[in-house]
């Protein structure tokens, strides 16, 4: 039997989880392996230290945590700040396995329970890995909780409550028909059987947002169904594998297995097969689908002509849409941010400007509520912390290269007003060398100056207009950035080609070493509403959007030479801010 080291690793805000490493017994491969195991819900990495050995790989290295408030980990039990906290705790555990115990991303392959598989399927929609393979084990998209209306009422308690906690019906005799796991379940202090609503309604909202967008996941797959499974609805999973984009996936539905699919008394079938599925993976070149041309054929788009495609006027949904365009435009009479969205297009920089600034405002009492309303609507809520992670990433940036002494020459191609370039570097000790902010627009160029000016940047900054797709004109830039930042753009543009040369010329003006922070929106839950309402700054046109996966988008930067270093995502899965650095 394999043993153990109990180990930490340090999450973003500071916290030290528990992980077990099970160092590999032999191994003749040139480059080491490893296979990354997530515990369910309630448990936490001991409970999967028998698969270490019944998986029978020996010539890989094991690891598992245990998640914040579980195990050995710190944290209140069942808790989390957000569920999407949990998930980026996964790619901090896979950069520290990189850089601790030099063990790439692409040289991981994972394996996940429940709980934990929904984190996992999560993390491959989100961050878009470049690992070998997922076995996912009866993942709990959705919870039987049994109870009619159960999560509307947890909502409603947690309105008037706020996070409060409930604890697992489930009995163990109901989890696995092993006598040796349901006693050592009963008996095991870790076992943690409470959760947060927090952690549950937002298990809940991610798993229906995975299972609705799964084709953006490419990682070959392996998903284990347990046919008797009475904690997790079985249809959500089937769904999800129904729309896996991965091209090597497989479906495996086990009668008369309970919940803990990979505990159970009969598990060898299940593992003997992950066993294969994870070797063969290893073995097989790595071969991901190329995504460059998702802009001309598949489900993105698909999905953009569907919505550029006229609805009849007279239908149901066509009255529909013309009611709420009208109603939007009553509103935007007492509303300031929905007239200045109807005015300047409400992907402007102007508009995004005003909904940074987010400070309601409008004609009367209730103008100032229906502007409230705006403002908090879930794609403006998605894109605030989108500027707190833009300003993360730059400063972080901004911090490597002051360590390896390089100048930093600031470029956003695409500046909007400039007002989160600006405020990230306002309350820096030393200033940039130089700040360049280009933007197609006049009205940005005016009001982005001005901005320069209020905030006392004359010396160091400058506001041209310029156009973001020349690639002649980019990678003619003088001083040669160190620094480039693009955000909210390419999203607004569907044209992969477009984004291509605009790419290319950033990467030749960047001096090796530099950085670029980019943007893109994999996911959004009003794409119809904006395309059937909403208008665009480019001749009042309707904004319909071409969604770009995290893969795709990381595929056309990595065609530009450039290598992605980390990224950022907000709670709701809609917009990710990466960083990529151009190879010395």
């Amino acid at each position: 039997m394999r043993e153990s080291r109990l180990l930490t690793f340090s999450t973003h805000d500071a916290l030290e989880l528990s992980y077990r490493h099970w160092p590999a017994l032999s191994s003749t491969e040139p480059t080491r392996r490893a296979v990354v195991m997530f515990h369910r819900g309630h448990e936490h990495s001991g409970r999967l230290s028998h698969l270490v050995d019944e998986l029978d790989l020996p010539e890989c290295d094991f690891f598992a945590w245990d998640a914040r408030g579980h195990g050995l980990s710190p944290g209140t039990r069942g808790d989390s700040p957000s569920f999407a906290t949990s998930v980026r705790d996964v790619q901090t555990l896979i950069d520290h396995i990189g850089s601790m115990h030099c063990i790439k991303e692409e040289d991981l392959a994972i394996v996940a329970q429940s709980v934990g598989a929904v984190v996992i399927a999560t993390w491959a929609h989100d961050y878009a890995p470049k690992v070998r393979a997922l076995v996912l084990a009866s993942p709990a998209f959705k919870v039987k909780l049994y109870v009619p209306f159960a999560r509307t009422g947890l909502r409603l308690i947690r309105a008037f409550r706020g996070n409060f906690f409930v604890d697992s019906y489930v009995k163990a005799r109901f989890l696995t028909h092993d006598p040796a796991r349901i006693q050592s379940y009963q008996q095991d202090p870790l076992i943690t059987k409470a959760i947060s609503v927090n952690m549950l309604l937002g298990l809940h909202e991610a798993a229906r947002r995975v299972v609705a967008d799964a084709q953006a996941i490419q990682i070959p797959t392996q998903l284990f169904i347990s046919g008797a499974d009475f904690v997790v609805e079985s249809k959500p999973q089937v769904t999800f594998f129904e729309r896996l984009g991965s091209l090597r996936k497989e479906k495996h539905v086990l009668p008369g297995f309970f919940h803990d699919t990979l505990g159970e008394r009969d598990r060898n079938r299940a593992v003997s097969q992950a066993r294969r599925f994870i070797r063969h993976n290893f073995d097989m070149p790595m071969a991901p689908p190329s995504l460059l041309d998702s802009d001309r054929i598949g489900p993105m788009c698909a999905e953009a002509e569907a919505l550029a495609a006229p609805v009849a006027p007279n239908s149901m949904e066509g009255c529909y849409w013309r009611a709420m365009r009208a109603g939007m435009r009553l509103g935007a009479r007492l509303s300031h941010g929905l007239k200045l969205g109807f005015e300047a297009g409400f992907d402007s920089g102007s508009t995004l400007d005003y909904v940074y600034r987010n400070e309601p405002a409008g004609l009367t009492a209730l103008g100032r509520k229906i502007d409230q309303l705006y403002l908090n609507s879930i794609g403006w809520r998605a894109i605030r912390p989108r500027k707190r992670h833009v300003e993360e990433l730059l400063r972080g940036a901004m911090s490597r290269l002051r360590s390896a002494d390089q100048p930093v020459h600031i470029v956003d191609i695409a500046a909007g007003h400039g007002r989160y370039i600006l405020e990230a570097i306002q309350d820096l000790e030393e200033r940039p060398a130089s700040i360049l902010l280009r933007d197609y627009s006049d009205i940005n160029v005016r009001d982005g100056s001005a901005l320069i000016r209020a905030k006392g940047f004359e010396e160091v900054a400058r506001f041209i207009k310029a156009d973001a797709f020349d690639q002649a004109d980019l990678a003619a830039l003088s001083p040669r950035p160190t620094l480039v930042v693009v955000s909210g753009f390419y999203e607004l543009f569907g044209d992969n080609q477009m984004i291509g040369r605009s790419l290319a010329g950033v990467a030749e003006a960047l001096q090796p070493g530099g950085y670029i922070v980019y943007t893109a929106q994999p996911w959004h839950p009003q794409l119809k509403l904006i395309a059937r309402v909403l208008t665009s700054h480019r001749d009042g046109q309707a904004w319909v959007m071409r969604r770009r996966t995290q893969a795709e988008i990381d595929q056309l930067v990595a065609a530009a030479g450039l290598v992605k270093i980390t990224q950022r995502i907000d709670d709701w899965g809609i917009f990710t801010v990466s960083l990529a650095q151009k190879p010395y």
